[in-house]
């Protein structure tokens, strides 16, 4: 594949993943939870969006999609290692942004895969919110 091609295959990676990131948000909004940041990029890593809960809780989600379940769903592809990065992570932006710093915090994934097309749903994808995933 040419650099190109690459690059263009990268773009349509990111592009897909900003409108899974944005379906998770738009339902985790109908679900009570307050958008504080999407996107935070530090030096060891980035947090798809932070949110707050109503119960003030700051919540650092990842979201994942999967095209289909043969591997396992979204969720489970959030390993340690990815744990661990989104963990660090965190820690930087509440000290980047102390004023979040005495809320208790939690992690959840949001999994988003293609509802299956025999289902009678308007709704084009499946959404499982996984709250407290990891400690």
């Amino acid at each position: 594949m040419s650099f190109i091609g690459k690059s263009r295959s990268l773009l349509n990676k990111r592009l897909l993943g900003s409108s899974h990131e944005a379906r998770a948000c738009k339902f985790l909004k109908r679900q009570g939870l307050r958008l504080i940041k999407s996107n935070f990029h530090c030096r060891r890593g980035e947090i798809d969006l932070i949110m707050q809960d109503s119960d003030n809780t700051l919540v650092f989600i990842e979201v994942r999609f999967r095209q289909n379940s043969c591997y396992g769903n979204a969720a489970e592809t959030v390993g340690r290692k990815k744990q661990e990065r989104i963990r660090t992570s965190a820690s930087l932006f509440l000290h980047a942004n102390p004023g979040y710093r005495k809320l208790s915090c939690r992690f959840d994934v949001v999994g988003i895969s293609p509802r299956p097309s025999l289902e009678a749903s308007s709704e084009e994808f499946e959404i499982n919110w996984i709250r407290n995933a990891f400690f």
